[in-house]
């Protein structure tokens, strides 16, 4: 199986969208949107097949007027809040004919029943439809990833400190939000499976993860679906929460990895970034964030070119994606025939805009390059951002701390962080802010696994907390990052109780990260203590797990799980004390899933690609996750306060 097979399963769910997008207005959740915006070829697609427009849903007043037909594509099931905003379209009275297209069954029955629903919304005469559609919404970022923006919140719950042993933990113990999560996991994989004709095996390593592979392993349609299919894959699950550390750090040389972190997200996106289009203009402003001309973003869909240098973006170095930058400018522009002069030697920001210029006046130019335009004003925006001179910062400081767990207990190294929280007037442009601190702090807490804890750790973090804490309220103006997390919207009414309540509460969540390894055995450390010879080093979880699945002697492992559903299963353990039978292992098959719950970074699917290319040639890897993680974005999927909010309709 071929991986170009990822996008063109994603394009397949938008087949029965196209087919009734004629003279209709099509409205799109935030989560279907953004797998259009990758995998689906964008609003054009839909406005090529005969939209007269295409709308956010919940939708703004007055953008349904006179709408006889409409679309909707939602990504979940039809309750809560999208149940709401499809009724505000339905009820306006103008809609006649109304077709949604949805994921599995909704809550409220099949088909028939969703139609009846909806005629009643429309009131008298309406006819409506209700298509399932086949494969999920899935947003193809890479050849390699692919990422279900629906579920883009979901993270596994924290082991509190006398919570129950993963082995503990079915599905009926776990939250109601996160029970609904996982349901809509397991039956968007369902869906994607059957597109791909697989028969897979479930691997977990981790509390959710387990809960999630064996959903998938009972699930009654997968189960049918693996009698027949064709196609034999491992999917391995793995928890987030095991490895904060590869979500916060900074030792990815990725320039994707660079930019997703440092522009600013598109409104409504939770991956791809707005590029700033200004430079290709006449108009002359210096105002970053001047909003008259519309922003450029990474996903091209419908630009080989620009799609062939993402795929560079994501999968060199950064020195040689900026080389790779220059070599589609340089080729272009002479395509074009523009005067460009080549230079050899370092590719600097400042000649990549001068090469840029060369389109400016060029309507034809600008027209045939401007998805490649827009990657290589990302490239120069990002190069010349001040976070990104941080980045190098964060790196030798996360080195430092990787030195010095290994050497000092925990109260020592927080104390050595102290002098390093900098209020607002006291900071300088390379100081540390807020925010920064809990990427480092989730990144110690993370490492360092098991903690000694005690009079002097307590102690320890008190001072850092009522430091934080003073930082935090010296704000003249909070971040939408700390907004999230104290949960107020303004200095006025972050008072120092709620800044102490939430930094309290985020170091209530430190101690469980630290625990979060406890019960592994094998690997229970992503910390390497280093020696006279060498240095303290990260050890990736994910890449302990890839290596144990390639490992050629295949032992069995120890901590990645076969969830297996059904009675021979049972059976064969039964037998297995008097015969040998060979127990499923992940690295059986030709094709090897990963899913990380709750989300990957770009370093992290480009360090599962290479290992598996060396240690298992001729293996292919899809890496899947719930969301595209930057350090910022970890940490508000960590602390933000309203993570998992149940989808009611209030």
């Amino acid at each position: 199986m071929a991986v170009p097979e990822l996008r063109r399963v994603c394009r397949q769910a938008w087949e029965p969208v196209i087919a009734r997008a004629r003279r209709a207005v099509v409205f799109l959740d935030a989560a279907s949107a953004e797998a259009l915006h990758w995998g689906g070829g964008g609003a054009g697609e839909l406005l090529a097949a005969g939209a007269l427009a295409v709308r956010a849903l919940p939708a703004e007043a007055g953008e349904v007027a006179g709408a006889a037909r409409v679309v909707f594509v939602v990504s979940g099931a039809l309750r809560g809040g999208t149940a709401s905003a499809v009724r505000g379209v339905l009820g306006q009275g103008a809609v006649r004919h109304c077709v949604l297209v949805s994921g599995g069954e909704a809550e409220g029955g099949g088909p028939a029943e969703l139609e009846e629903t909806l005629r009643r919304w429309m009131g008298e005469g309406g006819s409506a439809e209700v298509v399932l559609r086949g494969p999920p919404l899935l947003a193809p970022v890479s050849a390699e990833l692919g990422l279900l923006p629906a579920l883009a919140t979901l993270l596994p719950p924290l082991p509190g400190p006398a919570g129950p042993g993963p082995a503990e933990i079915g599905l009926g113990a776990l939250p109601a939000e996160l029970r609904a999560a996982v349901r809509a996991l397991v039956g968007d994989l369902d869906a994607l499976f059957t597109a791909l004709g697989l028969r897979e095996e479930s691997f977990a390593v981790g509390a959710l993860s387990r809960v999630v592979a064996a959903e998938l392993a009972s699930y009654a349609p997968a189960r049918n679906r693996r009698r027949t299919a064709t196609n034999k894959a491992s999917v391995v699950f793995l928890d987030r929460t095991l490895d904060l550390a590869g979500a916060v750090g900074h030792h990815g040389d990725n320039l994707a990895e660079k930019i997703l972190s440092v522009l600013p997200k598109l409104p409504g996106h939770k991956t791809d970034v707005m590029v700033n289009m200004v430079e290709l203009t006449a108009l002359q402003t210096t105002d970053e964030t001047c909003s008259i001309i519309a922003p450029g973003c990474l996903a091209q869909p419908n630009d080989p070119a620009a799609k062939a240098l993402w795929e560079s973006f994501m999968n060199l170095k950064q020195k040689e994606a900026v080389m790779e930058a220059r070599r589609h400018l340089v080729e272009a522009a002479s395509r074009e025939n523009l005067p460009i002069k080549m230079s050899m030697g370092r590719v600097t920001p400042e000649q990549l805009s001068s090469y840029i210029q060369l389109f400016r006046n060029n309507l034809k130019a600008l027209e045939n390059h401007c998805g490649l335009l827009q990657l290589v004003l990302a490239t120069v925006q990002t190069l010349k951002h001040p976070q990104t001179s941080k980045w190098d910062n964060f790196l030798a400081f996360e080195r430092l701390l990787l030195q010095t767990i290994g050497e000092l207990e925990m109260p020592s190294v927080l104390n050595q962080l102290l002098p390093m929280i900098k209020s607002y007037n006291e900071r300088t442009k390379d100081d540390y802010t807020c925010e920064d601190f809990l990427v480092l702090l989730v990144y110690m807490y993370s490492v360092v696994g098991e903690i000694k804890s005690g009079k002097e750790l307590d102690a320890a973090e008190e001072e850092v907390k009522k430091a934080l804490v003073k930082a935090i309220c010296d704000e003249p103006e909070p971040s939408p990052l700390l907004q999230k997390i104290t949960g107020c919207d303004s200095s006025l009414n972050l008072t120092s109780q709620k800044a102490t309540d939430a930094v309290d509460d985020i170091f209530q969540s430190l101690r469980d990260i630290a625990r979060a390894r406890m019960h592994m055995k094998q690997f229970n450390s992503i910390h390497n203590p280093g020696s006279n010879t060498h240095q303290a080093s990260y050890k990736p979880l994910l890449k302990q797990v890839v290596e144990e699945i390639c490992n050629p002697d295949r032992p069995d492992p120890v901590d990645i799980e076969h969830m297996s559903s059904g009675l021979t299963d049972l059976l064969k353990t039964g037998f297995s004390m008097f015969m040998k039978v060979n127990r499923p292992h992940p690295g059986d098959h030709p094709l090897l899933i990963i899913f990380m719950v709750g989300g990957v970074t770009v370093s992290e699917v480009k360090m599962v690609k290479d290992l598996v290319a060396t240690r298992k040639p001729g293996t292919q890897v899809i890496v899947l996750s719930s969301a595209l993680l930057t350090p910022h974005s970890a940490i508000e999927l960590l602390f933000a306060t309203d993570r998992l909010q149940p989808d009611t309709d209030i």
